[in-house]
């Protein structure tokens, strides 16, 4: 007799459930993702769903079956926020930048979104995670790269890369109760006196020199973009210009 093979463990390999009333699938979904938002993946436990929810943890796995699934659930809602732009468009860096710049913002308003992108399952299976992967694919080909998967890839590593280190300073920061200037300002004393000695480190901590924060991360962020597409456009193919 042939074993029998059990489906791999994600909410997107085994039927849904049928709903219950006053309490659906959706509605925790929505409510893990307000705590995980508020608080952290740390925070997050079914025992404490389920309260704010006033029901039962039993009750929330007649839904979902595990954290684990809840956590594909979760991320696969955020990422129907992403935009990207329609394929075939005129200025292809306008685009990608489009793309990623809106990955970012759905990362910062969801901080722990990028830090559990490679440990949420089989997250890529859910239908908005598709559809995302989908519309990326369309924009790459239709640029021209000759493996768009691999394009894509460098573009979303040094997004989920930047995203994840910004999003933990930026829960830091709101941890401390304090505005992001202020936060760096009580910081620069301790700052200043570590880096004394340091050539080339002194005249970043110089509060006198220093830009407004915001604009320091809209600008290193867009710096490392324009890095990563110089170099993903010398692997587009060479149009012959007009002869001589």
């Amino acid at each position: 007799m042939a074993a029998k093979t059990n489906p791999a463990p994600s909410v997107w390999t085994r039927r849904r459930p049928a709903e219950q009333p006053g309490l659906s699938q959706a509605a925790i979904v929505r409510e893990a993702i307000a705590m995980l938002d508020a608080d952290g993946i740390d925070a997050l436990s079914m025992r404490k769903l389920g309260a704010r929810l006033n029901a039962g943890a039993t009750s929330l796995y007649r839904h979902v079956a595990t954290k684990d699934e809840l956590m594909e659930l979760a991320v696969d809602e955020v990422v129907a926020e992403i935009t990207v732009p329609p394929a075939g468009g005129t200025d292809w860096r306008a685009d990608v930048t489009a793309a990623a710049g809106s990955f970012r913002a759905t990362a910062l308003r969801h901080p722990w979104l990028s830090s559990v992108l490679g440990e949420a399952g089989l997250a890529y299976l859910g239908p908005n995670l598709m559809a995302f992967s989908e519309r990326l694919a369309a924009l790459f080909t239709a640029i021209g790269f000759p493996e768009p998967p691999r394009a894509i890839d460098t573009v979303l590593c040094y997004v989920i890369g930047m995203s994840t280190t910004e999003a933990a300073w930026l829960t830091t920061v709101a941890r401390s109760g304090e505005t992001e200037g202020a936060f760096i300002a009580r910081l620069m004393p301790a700052a200043q006196e570590a880096a004394a000695g340091h050539e080339h480190l002194g005249a970043t901590y110089d509060p006198a020199t220093a830009p407004d924060p915001v604009e320091i991360r809209e600008t290193k962020f867009a710096y490392g973009l324009e890095v990563v597409l110089d170099g993903l456009a010398l692997r587009l193919p060479q149009t012959s210009g007009p002869s001589s």
